[in-house]
């Protein structure tokens, strides 16, 4: 591997790959290991928990449809202790699939059949996002990067929100996402110009922008007293979503 490729990529960034057609497991190992990945591989549901419980990967690629335990279970079981970011695999046109693997807590989707420019793609930009560290100074109130409305309280640096003293556990999409509309408090944002914000995709990429409506409901769920009826995030009307203003 070169000094560039070394630079591009972490080379100690670990990707899990879950799949169990063994064609897609060898030609992402292969893809993901040359632009610089450690990558370690599951054939199967139960074997992606155990993998992934023995490495600590960085990122999860996950196929929805797996022997033993689907992909939807291995979501489920790795959201129990853990917000490594997930890739879901889905099958092209099957929309309740990528709805419910976000639901559960996968960060994005990426469609069957596919390029493996495509995911690669996708592994840099949302480990880009849930990796980053670097932060825009609000417009609210802030103390040492703290921002602080009602009983919610957002630690830019450390990436982490509470209420209260309890931590609210986030996903680094989740974060990234709560953290461009609090920096912008007052203002909307569209879905397509939250996914180029958010997830890193260009303004002629062509998805499903529910993958933002769920993200949404997922922080509502989180940090609403009422997610039915938010004070904090707030749907813009014909446009998108926004932040309540912070004085």
């Amino acid at each position: 591997m070169t000094e560039e490729m070394q630079g591009e990529t972490d080379s100690r960034q670990r990707i899990l790959v879950a799949d169990d057609e063994a064609s897609i497991r060898r030609i992402l190992e292969t893809r993901l290991k040359m632009v610089g990945y450690e990558v370690v591989v599951a054939e199967d549901g139960e074997e992606a928990v155990n993998v992934f419980n023995k490495t600590n990967p960085d990122l999860i690629v996950l196929d929805v449809m797996m022997p033993k335990m689907d992909g939807y279970g291995v979501t489920r079981e790795i959201r129990r202790t853990s917000d490594v970011p997930i890739i879901i695999l889905t099958a092209l046109g099957d929309v309740s699939e990528r709805i419910t693997g976000l639901e559960l807590g996968a960060d994005d989707y990426v469609i069957k059949p596919f390029s493996p420019k495509e995911l690669e793609a996708r592994v840099k930009a949302v480990l880009r996002r849930t990796n980053n560290r670097e932060t825009v100074v609000p417009t609210g109130k802030i103390t040492k990067n703290v921002i602080t409305t009602g009983n919610i309280k957002i630690d830019t640096a450390r990436r982490q929100v509470f209420r209260k003293n309890e931590r609210i556990r986030l996903t680094g999409m989740e974060f990234s996402l709560l953290e461009l509309l609090v920096n912008n408090s007052g203002q909307a944002y569209s879905r397509n110009e939250i996914l180029q914000h958010v997830w890193a995709y260009p303004p002629d990429h062509r998805i499903d922008t529910r993958v933002v409506d769920v993200h949404i409901s997922r922080l509502r769920s989180k940090l609403e007293t009422d997610p039915a009826n938010p004070e904090l995030i707030l749907t813009a009307r014909g446009i998108g979503y926004m932040f309540q203003r912070i004085n």
